[in-house]
């Protein structure tokens, strides 16, 4: 993969992003944007390559978001995988740390592991492979010498050479034994699935005669190769979610707004994820499905409240949502596909903001009937009418998604009054408002083509690397304070010249990015924490400033973050990290300007609001000319999504076609 995009193809180019309902397709050439959405399938390339295949006959770059390492892992269908440790630790993966899946429910328990205990080889134990088909090595500081791990490598490809061997000095080079066997874990028993799939798509893409190649989406929002993927598919874990969040990102950077929230509401789930100055929050650790992957990602947070999420009622008699979903197959009731539950789409029918006979992607046609019956038998349930159960749904899937929202900014340090909420996915719009008035935001965007943003994200993504390494320097003065000596690997500074370490360490990352990806634009950044602490905050870091500098910047961020600040203290730069980051296909600034086709007002419908049944105007959003005002109540539909003006808000057609929706 070539660091400038713009260079590697100037013709067509299709993103294709696979969600747990839909597969939604955005292809470019050069002039004009194309959609499509089909429904995702158990095979998730049987889906990509018909929805590529209506759009086009071939282009010159093929990107592809995928949730298919997701699925292996929260399905548990990934190799069977071998651990090899330092003597000692084989039990590391389950001791875990002190924390728990859930404070206050004794009942909840951490996941199995990944890997069964007589599995686990100790360095220099002799074992026979049988049927397994990966191995994970993690030995102790593998992340500051590599050599054994690579020995032991090597002998496995001569003895086996059939197993996938992933080194944690490779996957995640940084302490903390367990999260980083853990990730290490993660990539060996995701390769062989991700392998056999990335490989049977390319090759369908090629032999249908797309695309030579494919190029995925990393969960930090950049572009790898399907080589390197296999690789690594540990980093792919979030490649599905991580468009949405790219893609709100630019359109936030087109606007000029640099406080926003990405707010993806498809199907199955909805993902939220915080924007500052034009760019996505990364995080350098998370759990998923219970598993942590010191693998960075943007900064997504999830919770199952989609469109087709199942509306049900607890023992105690409360009316819930999810995070059970309809999925594609049957989907909700309103499909006419079998489904008998009621999910929050059918809900919205009933409510009358989605059509009663509305034609979804010009697939599928609504039956209202049908969403009517399911909600009416959830609402026997509680004895409530059909109006009031639908209702009640929406209220309590937007409180679940107005927690998403909390999460990553009230319970981060950052308050979200006056930031705008970025809406899209198919059910964005129907519910963005509602949640940005309770969160006293700013106001809300729902971008043109919303209800296939994400794969419209993989357009606007660029080529990246990232790298980090555990340095663990001390600032100066430390070692008087530590009792008899210092930590292994720990390297104390004088307080005269912390600056070459630094600088050392801080080059030597961001060279080995700076390869992978030649001629791209190098950042780097340093996790710094008060000596004591047993976390760090990842702040930004120019090669130059020195360590005063840096200094400065882990203050000012531990007191946005945790309200205090210890100027005094000692520190310790604890990893160093590096992203490379090419160019982009295009940005939003290189879409034409808006054109409206057809006719904008198609007449009016009854929809039910907390205060009873209003007549609401309804436009077709093609039709809307830039400029153009609709006060609500108002429903503005598309061919892949929906948007609800509610009473006292109004929507502004921006230059983009986005809709600029405030009160």
């Amino acid at each position: 993969m070539t660091t400038d995009s713009r260079a590697a193809a100037t013709g067509r180019i299709i993103g294709a992003d696979v969600g747990g309902t839909f597969t939604d397709l955005v292809i470019w050439d050069g002039v004009s944007v194309a959609t499509a959405k089909v429904p995702t399938t158990p095979d998730q390339s049987d889906a990509v390559i018909t929805g590529a295949t209506e759009l086009t006959d071939a282009v010159d770059a093929f990107l592809h978001g995928t949730t298919a390492a997701t699925n292996a892992l929260l399905e548990r269908t990934g190799a069977k995988t071998l651990l090899i440790t330092s003597p000692g630790f084989e039990d590391v993966i389950e001791i875990g740390r002190q924390d728990r899946p859930s404070l206050y429910d004794p009942f909840v328990d951490r996941p199995q592991p990944l890997v069964e205990r007589d599995s686990r080889f100790t360095d220099g134990d002799r074992f026979e492979p049988g049927d397994s088909e990966a191995v994970a090595v993690s030995l102790l500081y593998s992340f500051d010498d590599a050599k054994r791990e690579r020995a032991i490598r090597a002998h496995i490809n001569r003895v086996a050479p059939a197993l996938a061997v992933s080194l944690s000095s490779e996957v995640a080079p940084e302490f903390r034994e367990f999260e980083r066997t853990s990730t290490t874990i993660l990539n060996a028993y995701l390769q062989p699935v991700v392998s056999t799939y990335l490989a049977g798509l390319e090759r369908r893409v090629s032999e249908a005669g797309l695309a030579a190649t494919v190029s995925v989406m990393r969960s930090s929002g950049g572009l790898i190769s399907t080589e390197r993927a296999v690789e690594l598919p540990a980093a792919i874990l979030l490649s599905g979610p991580a468009g949405g969040s790219v893609a709100a990102a630019s359109l936030a950077r087109s606007f000029g707004r640099e406080r926003v929230v990405s707010f993806d509401m498809g199907g199955t789930s909805t993902d939220v994820c915080r924007i500052d100055n034009g760019n996505p929050d990364i995080s350098y650790q998370r759990a998923i499905a219970g598993f942590p992957c010191r693998m960075p990602s943007t900064a997504i947070h999830t919770v199952g409240a989609g469109g087709g999420s199942i509306g049900w009622v607890d023992s105690g008699g409360s009316l819930r949502i999810g995070p059970r979903s309809a999925g594609a197959d049957p989907g909700p009731a309103c499909y006419g596909k079998g489904g008998l539950e009621a999910t929050i789409t059918d809900a919205n029918v009933v409510l009358g903001r989605i059509a009663p006979a509305a034609d979804l992607g010009g697939r599928l046609t609504i039956d209202h009937d049908l969403a009517h019956n399911a909600v009416d038998a959830l609402g026997e349930q509680i004895d409530l009418g059909t109006d009031r159960t639908a209702a009640g749904m929406v209220r309590v899937v937007e409180e679940v998604m107005a927690g998403a929202v909390r999460s990553v900014s009230v319970e981060q340090g950052i308050d979200p009054r006056g930031a705008w909420l970025v809406a899209f996915g198919g059910a964005g719009g129907l519910h963005a408002s509602s949640l940005a008035r309770a969160l006293d935001m700013g106001g809300v965007i729902v971008p043109a083509h919303a209800g296939v943003f994400s794969a419209l994200g993989l357009l606007l993504s660029p080529p990246r690397v990232d790298e980090a390494r555990s340095v663990l320097l001390r600032s100066g003065g430390v070692e008087a304070g530590i009792a008899g000596g210092r930590a292994e690997g720990v390297q104390p500074w004088s307080q005269r010249g912390p600056d070459a370490a630094l600088e050392r360490e801080v080059a030597a990352v961001a060279a080995e990015a700076g390869e992978r990806l030649p001629g791209a634009e190098v950042t780097t950044m340093v996790d710094v924490r008060y000596l004591g602490q047993s976390h760090e905050l990842t702040v930004p870091y120019a090669s130059g400033e020195g360590w005063r500098r840096l200094a400065e910047r882990f203050h000012a961020a531990h007191l946005e973050v945790n309200g205090f600040h210890r100027e005094g203290d000692p520190l310790e730069a604890v990893t160093v990290r590096a992203a490379a980051v090419g160019t982009p296909w295009f940005t939003f600034d290189d879409l034409p300007p808006w054109t409206p086709t057809g006719a904008a007002a198609t007449g009016t419908r009854t929809v039910l609001t907390d205060e009873g049944g209003v007549e609401a105007s309804v436009w077709m959003r093609q039709g809307l000319a830039v400029g153009t005002e609709i006060p609500g109540p108002s429903v503005i539909e598309e061919r892949e999504a929906t948007t609800w003006i509610a009473q006292g808000e109004r929507a502004v057609v921006h230059p983009t076609g986005a809709l600029e929706i405030t009160w």
